[in-house]
């Protein structure tokens, strides 16, 4: 019986080649690409993560799951770039792995976590959210690092509507699956207000630095807003702003430095964190951040004082001495 293999999409080598679809020297050829051990795909396809998604599930065990960082990408929230692991969870019994290019777990899944997706099994929304945490243990980080890691894919995975915080907590509240303890931190610290990955990160080391920050705080002046910014400790009027590569353009540096120039007249005080910053110690930012605090109240201070002697003065100049 013939067997059909699309050799236009993602396809086993393996099965092409016995069925005369395909030879060897072809599949080593350009027009074809490897995606994994015995899964090819056309050379003229882009390699995306849904792609490779896809390839990984024609040599899962039917049992294999979805989820993580590579079920979030699937259902519409980028948090997987086209190479990073495809991720996936096997019951116990399931040997299945190593493979290159995928990240195995084994676990329990019941069977309503997780529905059909192109000859496989993806994870629903509460489980693939749950999974972005447990993906970090074992513990191969700091917990602040992990946290780093899952709270900003918590962030977007919850503010794309897929599933809400309440129906994470009491989803979680009597689980006892490792690395719960991380999940219910990171869910502790969710805030979906946040519109970036990195923003969401600079929040979490603020956090682990005693400090309180209001993501997306709106600066209004006369009832209209003026400015929107990144990070906030609204108490002493301090802004922790995240600049990406494309702040880097020299018309966004412009538009920066004038912006916050504006800012600055009113009193606010900025501390700007860039992509190389935020990959180094996080205990530099934090020092910066009180850096810049201190300074404020330094300038506050002597505001202050120059304000009574001026009163003082003023006192004295109107009784006649």
């Amino acid at each position: 019986m013939d067997t059909h293999v699309n050799t236009h999409d993602v396809f086993r080598g393996s099965v092409a080649r016995k069925h005369g679809y395909v030879t060897a020297a072809e599949l080593r050829g350009p027009r074809y690409r490897r995606l994994f051990q015995d899964v090819y795909a056309p050379a003229h396809l882009p390699v995306t993560h849904e792609l490779r998604c896809r390839g990984a599930a024609l040599i899962v065990p039917n049992a294999a799951v979805l989820t993580g960082r590579s079920a979030a990408t699937v259902l519409g929230v980028e948090l997987a770039k086209p190479y990073d692991p495809v991720e996936i969870v096997v019951p116990e019994e399931h040997r299945f792995g190593p493979i290159k290019g995928m990240s195995v777990r084994r676990t329990a899944v019941s069977p309503n976590e997780s529905r059909p997706w192109n000859g496989m099994r993806i994870a629903r929304p509460r489980r693939a959210a749950l999974d972005l945490a447990l993906r970090l243990s074992p513990r191969n980080h700091s917990w602040i690092r992990r946290l780093r890691i899952a709270v900003p894919d918590l962030d977007a995975f919850i503010r794309s509507g897929l599933v809400s915080p309440e129906q994470l907590r009491r989803a979680w509240r009597r689980l006892r699956n490792r690395g719960i303890r991380l999940a219910r931190a990171a869910l502790s610290m969710v805030d979906p207000r946040a519109e970036s990955l990195p923003e969401s990160e600079l929040r979490v080391v603020l956090n682990a630095g005693g400090f309180r920050p209001i993501p997306q705080y709106s600066v209004t002046k006369a009832g209209r807003e003026v400015a929107r910014l990144d990070l906030v400790l609204e108490e002493t009027k301090t802004a922790v702003e995240y600049d990406g590569r494309w702040h880097r353009k020299r018309r966004q540096i412009r538009h920066d430095k004038a912006r916050r120039k504006r800012l600055m007249a009113e009193g606010w005080t900025f501390v700007v964190v860039t992509a190389e910053k935020l990959r180094g110690d996080y205990r530099t930012i934090l020092d910066e951040v009180r850096q810049a605090q201190s300074q404020r109240d330094r300038s506050t201070s002597f505001r202050s004082r120059r304000s009574l002697v001026f009163s003082a003065r003023s006192a004295s100049w109107s009784s006649g001495g």
